[in-house]
């Protein structure tokens, strides 16, 4: 596993090394102890995977304190673009955010460490979307950014996106009062 690029403060983009042949390909996407050496001693707890049509949009979504996450996400078959928001007010990235587009067939994941909101947008049919947590989820501590928060300037790559009822009553930014330090 190698980082291919340090984004936001402890955002890191990550490619696992993958064998291929005639017969097809080979990859370890989860190596403790290779993932300690890139982003620390972290413990995940559980997994989630979703299913999702082109142009469906989750999140901008976090966790807040003691119940924040750590995610290390990916995609198994399709592709999204990919963004976080650091939440962390001590952060020198705090408000700013991060997109990359993740396709299954490049392999990369994505780490996002506590504190950051995070969302995607499905760019073709039957994505399937893979992560990992550091903690469990608390709908307590659950909170929502609304994805087209203008001081945001997030450029969503799909224009007719579909969200949740849920995930329109996001709160804009300038209205967060921040957990996290």
């Amino acid at each position: 596993m190698e980082v291919v690029e340090e984004a936001l403060n402890g955002v890191k983009l990550i490619r696992p090394t993958v064998f291929k042949d005639e017969r097809g390909y080979f990859c370890e996407t989860f190596n403790s102890q290779k993932l300690h050496d890139i982003i620390g001693a972290v413990d995940f707890v559980q997994d989630n995977q979703s299913l999702s049509q082109k142009g469906v949009l989750r999140g901008l979504h976090f966790q807040t304190p003691p119940f924040a996450q750590g995610k290390l996400v990916r995609v198994l078959n399709g592709s999204v673009q990919d963004v976080v928001v650091d939440l962390r007010k001590g952060s020198p990235t705090y408000g700013k955010s991060y997109s990359v587009v993740l396709k299954a067939e490049e392999f990369l994941m994505l780490w996002v460490p506590p504190g950051f909101a995070h969302g995607f947008v499905t760019l073709e049919n039957d994505t399937v979307f893979f992560y990992k947590v550091t903690n469990y989820y608390n709908k307590e501590s659950e909170g929502c950014l609304i994805w087209n928060d203008k001081d945001l300037s997030i450029d969503w790559q799909i224009k007719d996106v579909r969200v949740s009822e849920k995930d329109k009553k996001g709160t804009v930014f300038s209205n967060f009062k921040s957990l996290f330090s």
